[in-house]
């Protein structure tokens, strides 16, 4: 198909009513049809020249030239007909078309005037017509797309879009089992979408639907939640805090809005209203241009736990969001002026609206729809399936987009399966704990008896925690709900804290490490909001030796991570320890409780670094040339981690402390990527050994399914 939409190769197969001026039709897309099936099936262009005025000049004077022996007279004429000069006497319609070819490919015909000395190249040939018959389809059907006109076919086409070469769809950074972040633009003519080399930011690429290749847009490092405005002209979306757009021609990235952490959704209306969500909070509006930041919705009690995932609907005053809560959650339509909420459905999932009138969203991993009347608010008939297999990310949002042209798009969750893998300090493989699967996080109990752990359902998308005794083998869920992740132990071993989104943004809860009595709360979403932390997305790493605190990571507007400490009292708040307008997570008490370990990237590249508790003016740096997540060995003389290309160091210390020249004891196979919300390997006490997430070999690709003119199955 490159040859149709290449710009480099396109003055081959432009119709000759487009060089003269004339209105185009569907039957000029037909001309253009010709030119590929007829190189698809004799192996030259239709028409040749040196230069571009000899090329135009073929395809207004001469016509191709014959076939010859290349093709039976049923072929040629069919290549006749579409090569015409005249649209009238060219094939009318793409059904037309697309039969007669069918009939050739099915028919004995297709070699009737054919020598015996040809026929093996006959059968070569027959694949391509084939081929070129359920090419037909989709090639019309784009080149609809592309031109803006109704699809001349009422067949549904899929077709999936991958990742550029050397590159991997990405996914929010704050969010412990993500998503693709794509969306597609209104007039259906192209995608967005943010993807990344290893070990790289992720950019936002475009990608016309009728061409093979994106396109980055340099500017955009760091892009998550892409969404469009209603002409199609620019994007929008979040990074390093900030709210921006871009044209979809590329160009200067412009910021709209600032003091925007951990974005959770935006959306475009015809009036240039942006409606977005981000933090622990309601809905906000900005204008396109840029201004005031106002407030559209707010949380009406403690059980509304945050507002996210707006879409506008047609009237340009009404939006769907999404209301996470225990008991209040689903997806409700608004109105700008705040006078309207109305639950739709009891979901958490982001919902979309889809023309002609149709409410989606997620159960599970199933994409359903349900007819929705946009001018009532209100939904008719039942829900039916429409796709298996979708993505809903830990953050609820579902890995789907429609355009106003009758496309959508969707895919799976972005899943790392590993096998937790034990080691010893060469790296030689010694035995596994538990099955293959996704384990965003994994830790140790403090003698080294018990492994919890949290684990991905893909079929739910939903994270829960599981304990399994090393000795006996045996292995038992701890929690139930929606995701609860992040287990840490406390020194004694009693208890294990965890996060959890059970009042729709992340609390802190604690459990007894037996797997009896009631979860307790340790930090709850009015003491998070008391202490003006404006992120969901907090993620507990270490429990102090003395049992006094907690310390977290969430990020912050305008910045990245911070570290936070949690004290264990009754009543307190959180307070930062650590902040910048870099990134530090990964915070770890020493075994004595005097200094904490934590990764930062305050130097442009992620590095291990050591400070004192509590703070003072001393500092050391303990990495040297790139690394992340530092694990104290538990005499405290050692420290370990993973460089930036994934191997794991270790370091020695000494008295003052006094750090070491880093020293590699082995290659891992972890996923490549620094992340806040997972965990890739834990050390035994005497740091003989490491429990580490091994990954299962290559991942399998995981493509956004593209679907041209989804409703038309709905109707058979």
């Amino acid at each position: 198909m490159q040859m149709i939409v290449t710009k480099r190769k396109y003055q081959y197969y432009i119709q000759s009513e487009q060089l003269e001026g004339k209105e185009a039709d569907a039957r000029t897309d037909i001309f253009a049809l010709g030119t590929v099936i007829y190189e698809m099936v004799i192996g030259r262009r239709a028409f040749e020249g040196a230069s571009q005025a000899s090329v135009i000049a073929a395809i207004l004077e001469r016509e191709p030239p014959s076939a010859g022996g290349l093709a039976s007279a049923t072929l040629n004429h069919v290549l006749r007909r579409c090569l015409a000069k005249d649209p009238d006497d060219r094939w009318q319609t793409a059904r037309d078309l697309k039969a007669e070819l069918q009939w050739i490919a099915e028919s004995g015909s297709l070699a009737a005037s054919v020598n015996a000395p040809k026929r093996a190249t006959w059968r070569k040939r027959s694949g391509w017509i084939a081929a070129a018959t359920l090419f037909v389809t989709l090639t019309i059907l784009l080149f609809a797309v592309w031109h803006g006109r109704p699809l001349p076919t009422g067949d549904v086409v899929r077709f999936a879009v991958y990742p550029p070469a050397g590159t991997a769809f990405s996914g929010s950074y704050n969010t412990t089992l993500p998503v693709p972040q794509f969306a597609l633009s209104p007039d259906g003519r192209a995608i967005s979408f943010a993807a990344a080399g290893v070990g790289a930011s992720p950019i936002l690429w475009l990608r016309w639907i009728a061409e093979v290749t994106a396109q980055p847009l340099p500017g955009t490092e760091g892009a998550v939640g892409p969404f469009w405005s209603p002409d199609s002209r620019w994007v929008g979306f979040f990074a390093q805090g900030k709210l921006k757009k871009i044209s979809s021609a590329g160009g200067a990235v412009q910021a709209v809005a600032e003091g925007v952490p951990d974005s959770r959704g935006g959306t475009w209306n015809r009036d240039d209203t942006i409606l977005f969500a981000y933090g622990n909070s309601g809905l906000y509006r900005v204008p396109a241009a840029g201004g005031p930041i106002t407030s559209v919705t707010k949380l009406a009690s403690r059980a509304e736990g945050t507002h996210r995932w707006p879409q506008f609907l047609p009237d340009n005053r009404h939006f769907l969001f999404t209301i996470r809560g225990s008991e209040q959650g689903g997806v409700f339509a608004g109105s700008l002026d705040g006078n309207t909420k109305k639950l739709l459905v009891r979901f958490d999932s982001s919902a979309l609206y889809a023309p002609p009138g149709y409410l989606l969203w997620l159960d599970g991993d199933t994409l359903l729809a349900q007819t929705l009347d946009a001018d009532r608010l209100e939904l008719r008939g039942q829900p039916f399936a429409v796709a298996e297999g979708v993505g809903r990310s830990s953050a609820s949002d579902g890995a789907m987009s429609t355009s106003h042209t009758g496309t959508l798009a969707y895919a799976g969750a972005i899943l790392r399966h590993g096998r937790l893998t034990w080691f010893d300090r060469s790296g030689t493989s010694l035995d596994s704990v538990g099955t293959e699967g996704d384990y965003p996080d994994f830790r140790l109990s403090p003698d080294e008896k018990q492994l919890a752990m949290s684990l991905v359902d893909p079929k739910t998308n939903n994270t829960d925690i599981w304990l399994t005794d090393l000795a006996r083998g045996g292995t038992f869920r701890l929690t139930f709900g929606q995701f609860n992740a992040a287990p840490v132990w406390s020194p004694d071993g009693v208890r294990l804290l965890f996060r959890t989104t059970r009042a729709g943004l992340i609390e802190f809860y604690q459990k007894s490490a037996f797997g009896g009595g009631n979860e307790e709360p340790v930090m709850s979403a009015d003491v998070e909001r008391a202490a003006g932390t404006q992120s969901v997305n907090l993620v507990p790493t270490d429990w102090s030796p003395d049992g006094r605190y907690i310390i977290f990571s969430a990020p912050e507007a305008g910045a990245g991570f911070d570290l936070w400490l949690l004290p264990r009292k009754r009543d307190a708040k959180p307070v930062r320890f650590l902040g910048s307008t870099a990134d530090e997570m990964h915070g770890n008490f020493s075994p004595d409780g005097k200094f904490v370990a934590y990764t930062s990237n305050e130097s442009g590249r992620f590095e291990v670094y050591v400070e004192t508790f509590p703070r003072s003016d001393r500092r050391w740096p303990v990495s040297t040339n790139g690394g992340y997540e530092p694990r104290w060995r538990a005499d405290g003389r050692e420290i370990y981690y993973l460089s930036a290309d994934q191997k794991l160091m270790a370091v020695t210390i000494g008295a003052g402390p006094s750090f070491a020249i880093p020293k590699v004891l082995f290659q891992t196979h972890v996923p490549a990527g620094v992340h806040a919300n997972r965990t890739h390997y834990v050390p035994t006490l005497d740091g003989r050994r490491f429990l580490i997430n091994t990954q299962s070999g290559e991942l399998p690709p995981n493509p956004i399914t593209v679907v041209l003119n989804w409703t038309a199955g709905l109707k058979r």
